[in-house]
């Protein structure tokens, strides 16, 4: 997490103002070869807190190496936390298992999503976390 100060100095008032600056994207991602299928898949979002949703875990979008296909779409539960501030929630980064995606990809595809296939994404609700 990256902090950061501001002093303002006047000859009325000295006052800090402090705030926290949002965390980078972590780059996850890997190569894998399912059923013959070269198939890679990344990180697409950390868990985050919306206004309208409430909190939304991680997801991994997985494609097809080569061509355009449809993707799958894997979207992992929120873990709570504990709400700091009004303004500020705490910042939970999951682990990601390779092998725990590769067994959500299977169970994916033994759902009904085709890496062959086209068409809109296919998204698949994973009823336990990635790591």
């Amino acid at each position: 997490m990256v902090q950061a100060v501001v002093q303002l100095q006047a000859t009325d008032f000295d006052c800090e103002i402090g705030f926290t600056m949002p965390h980078a994207k972590r780059s996850v991602q890997a190569a894998i070869n399912i059923d013959g299928f070269s198939l890679i898949w990344r990180l697409h979002r950390e868990q985050q807190l919306t206004t309208t949703d409430g909190w939304q875990g991680v997801a991994i979008h997985v494609s097809v190496a080569e061509g355009v296909r449809r993707e799958l779409h894997l979207e992992y539960p929120a873990v709570e936390t504990q709400k700091v501030s009004y303004s500020k929630a705490d910042f939970v980064l999951q682990n990601i298992s390779p092998a725990k995606v590769q067994a959500h990809i299977r169970r994916a595809m033994a759902a009904g999503w085709d890496p062959e296939s086209r068409g809109k994404p296919f998204v698949f609700e994973v009823d336990e976390l990635p790591g």
